[in-house]
């Protein structure tokens, strides 16, 4: 498929989503750059701002399978990632695979579950493949996990450990829509708009194409000096007044990966320090762990990346 109609599928894909999610237009565009980079998505918002339609819809127009485990305190890593399951006829354990052997995975509320439980996603998210026993099974090539996570001063929630917030590429805070928009939704659910029973129509793409587009987003274009520009704003975060533990290297990586999939998306053949500073915020924040003194001060995870856009060189 030639990289134009590549480019077309996947600007379909977004403006499909855009009908569906009212007024959540960067949400989306988060979500595809994700898919194109690729990397995993967690979505932080209060409940009932369209987060689980978000992924709905987005699997729908790639015409993809798609699953959703609502985590709960109780949950258990094998009800992830499947269990081996006795079978009387042949006498023998049989693999039978979780619900995590999917294409999107929606990891709903995933800050309700213990860190055991949110760690059986680690190697999944890392790695594409998931081991149980000794043995390992691949996931398919299109995989991604959109993770729901309610606030964190919300009741009965768990902190994410550091390890499972620097998996995911980017985070996309999820704000509630304005008025208008938030006046148009109540309107078509008047009218019987029911998210449950929503028909999407036919897929406008689908995961050949998407894994084609990221062969194509290959080969865009990063400049050393803008690949360095990269290194030192993530750098900065670990040296910054107030900051216990910055970016890792991964956030560098995701970081001009993301801005070269953000290039190829707006049609470039190469990345520019804008395209950098245009996802420096959703790619890094979460990364960021601050230190008590800091939080008291009103430093915050954003304040960080911003200082870091305003005081690193760009690159000319």
């Amino acid at each position: 498929m030639e990289e134009t109609q590549l480019r077309q599928q996947v600007t379909a894909l977004r403006d499909r989503v855009d009908e569906v999610v009212l007024g959540q237009q960067g949400l989306v565009t988060g979500m595809v750059v994700a898919l194109l980079t690729p990397g995993h998505v967690l979505l932080e918002g209060a409940p009932g701002t369209a987060k689980t339609l978000l992924v709905r819809a987005l699997a729908a127009g790639l015409g993809v399978p798609t699953a959703r485990i609502q985590f709960t305190p109780d949950l258990m890593p094998g009800d992830i990632t499947g269990s081996p399951i006795y079978n009387e006829a042949t006498r023998a354990f049989e693999f039978r695979p979780g619900p995590i052997f999917t294409s999107l995975l929606l990891a709903d509320e995933i800050n309700r579950t213990p860190p055991k439980t949110q760690s059986a996603l680690l190697e999944a998210m890392a790695e594409g493949r998931v081991t149980v026993d000794g043995t390992s099974y691949p996931l398919p090539e299109v995989f991604l996990v959109a993770a729901t996570a309610n606030p964190i001063e919300y009741e009965g929630t768990y902190t994410l450990p550091e390890a499972q917030l620097d998996r995911f590429f980017v985070k996309l805070p999820v704000a509630t829509p304005a008025r208008e928009v938030e006046a148009e939704v109540v309107g078509a659910h008047l009218a019987g708009f029911d998210p449950a029973a929503l028909d999407l129509g036919p897929a406008v793409t689908s995961g050949e194409a998407i894994v084609q587009a990221r062969g194509a987003v290959g080969q865009v274009s990063v400049d050393p000096a803008v690949t360095a520009y990269c290194v030192d704003i993530a750098a900065f975060t670990r040296t910054a007044s107030g900051v216990r533990l910055g970016a890792s290297p991964r956030g560098s990586i995701d970081l001009a990966k993301g801005a070269r999939a953000w290039a190829w998306l707006r049609g470039s053949t190469f990345v520019t320090p804008d395209d950098v500073k245009a996802l420096a915020p959703i790619v890094l924040t979460h990364r960021i762990s601050l230190r008590p003194e800091a939080e008291l001060d009103g430093v915050t995870q954003q304040s960080v990346v911003s200082a870091a856009l305003a005081n690193v060189p760009v690159p000319r």
